[in-house]
């Protein structure tokens, strides 16, 4: 896998908000797992950037790991 589509990035998001749901709460704040913050990092810039796909040689070691925990992926 060389590239990586947008759609793959936010699902993983969705996974790691679903593992790790954002506390509830009067007192509390809406935050993400470090997983899916540092995936919301990039997928943030592709959407202001308008890019539908990113080189993965672009995610860093965090990011990947991230990716890779949350979808399956092999390491590569």
């Amino acid at each position: 896998m060389t590239r990586l589509a947008i759609e793959k990035i936010e699902r993983a998001i969705n996974i790691w908000r679903a593992k790790f749901p954002a506390p509830e709460g009067p007192n509390e704040y809406p935050t993400l797992c470090p997983e899916a913050r540092a995936l919301a990092d990039v997928y943030a810039v592709m959407i202001v950037e308008r890019k539908l796909e990113i080189a993965v040689s672009m995610l860093t070691a965090v990011q990947l790991a991230a990716l890779q925990g949350a979808l399956n992926l092999p390491n590569s």
